[in-house]
């Protein structure tokens, strides 16, 4: 596949980037707003869990039939067409009232943002040689990095003058306008339909679940990458404030230490696994090497050591690598395949996401009803994920000294 112009990758990139972007910080915002959800809506820390993480549900419940989707139909149709289902999503959010119009107003924008990263890379294979993939997948989600920037101290600023409705008053608009400019900007490339038929993507679909090596990923993506969702997503901003005795103002400036490391990793991915593989540090081993700086970091968070700025750095930056299992996984498949790979190892962060968004708070009610002290029930329920992230680590080296067919 031939270099392209660069006015035509600009068509192609910035519409992704700006769904990205919108994506990431529409999964975190609730963590800054969370104070406020809990004081207008009189929610326990179990129903602001759960409210959450219908954004996830929706999302990741989504992504076996997207890979299928965007394999038949085309990233530029099915990413507008969802973005408009978010706008919808948003609207409900800003004019709801109770538990349950919330909840589907979040379940409505998860599923509508579910494309944003699975339709850029689509994209991305279609106009693009392969050299080009890494630092394209590096650059597409250091804008999702940026949105979960924008998405701390940024938003905390303008929720005094917007409120919480009014920031997802402007959302809707951002989400309609980059529908429309996705729709006119991107350029499309047939797809022989009758080639791809739902009943061989899903023998596809199959194939990839039933493999050893996607059941040596699954669990680490799912507990690592779906920590970190969770955490950015709500509960690092309750955990700093009852834990650490933050302010709110303090905390969002931990999240956005949070999103900054998250920026640097992607820009590093971008930028250095290419060279460090072909120094014989394999993807894989990248992937370990992180995921233990990930548990080490998180470790001395639950300690309570200091400074913890840059503790949430430091877990920020490493946690972000376990993106490196979508290409990882890949490799082991026929190309054919590699849309509904992706999907599939995204399906199992969102449900670990998912479980971990909810469960920490079901946890930390648990354990205040039966008198534990909030810091306490809080450092509690992350051990807990600690622990379980640990167990996904350790199943990961052992199926890795079993594999003697990685790529």
């Amino acid at each position: 596949m031939s270099a392209q112009p660069a006015h035509l990758g600009l068509r192609i990139f910035l519409p992704f980037a700006g769904g990205y972007f919108l994506s990431y910080l529409l999964r975190a915002v609730n963590a800054v707003i969370a104070p406020e959800l809990q004081q207008e809506l009189t929610l326990s820390a179990a129903n602001l869990g759960l409210l959450t993480a219908t954004y996830l549900l929706a999302f990741g419940a989504f992504q076996i039939p997207l890979g299928m989707l965007l394999d038949r139909y085309g990233p530029r149709r099915i990413q507008s067409a969802l973005l408009v289902i978010a706008a919808i999503g948003t609207a409900l959010f800003a004019v709801g009232h109770s538990l349950t119009e919330l909840a589907f107003a979040r379940g409505l924008i998860g599923l509508g943002v579910s494309a944003c990263l699975m339709a850029s890379l689509k994209s991305f294979m279609q106009w693009f040689p392969l050299e080009r993939q890494a630092a394209l997948a590096g650059a597409i989600m250091a804008t999702g990095a940026l949105g979960a920037l924008s998405a701390s101290v940024p938003l905390e600023w303008v929720l005094p003058s917007l409120g919480w409705r009014g920031v997802f008053v402007v959302l809707t608009i951002a989400l309609l306008l980059i529908s429309v400019i996705t729709f006119l900007s991107v350029p499309e490339r047939a797809v022989d339909a009758s080639a791809l038929s739902f009943t061989s993507q899903w023998q596809g679909v199959v194939q990839i679940v039933s493999s050893r090596q996607f059941w040596r990923f699954a669990p680490l993506m799912g507990l690592f990458s779906g920590s970190f969702m969770a955490l950015l997503g709500l509960w690092a901003v309750p955990w700093l404030m009852s834990v650490n005795g933050a302010t709110r103002g303090v905390a969002a400036e931990h999240l956005f230490a949070l999103g900054l490391g998250m920026l640097v990793c992607y820009l590093g991915i971008a930028a250095l696994t290419t060279r460090l593989t072909r120094r014989g540090m394999r993807p894989a081993v990248q992937l370990a090497f992180s995921a233990a700086l990930t548990l080490a970091f998180e470790g001395l968070i639950i300690l309570g050591v200091t400074p913890t700025l840059v503790l949430w750095a430091g877990y920020g930056l490493f946690v972000s690598a376990s993106s490196l299992c979508y290409t990882t996984l890949a490799a082991y498949f026929p190309v054919a395949l590699s849309a509904r790979v992706t999907t599939a190892v995204n399906l199992s962060a969102f449900a670990g996401a998912f479980g971990l968004q909810w469960g920490i708070g079901l946890v930390v009610d648990s354990l205040s009803a039966a008198g534990w002290a909030p810091p306490s029930a809080y450092r509690a329920a992350f051990s807990l994920m600690f622990v379980l992230q640990a167990i996904a680590y350790a199943w990961y080296l052992l199926e890795g000294r079993r594999d003697k067919t990685h790529p």
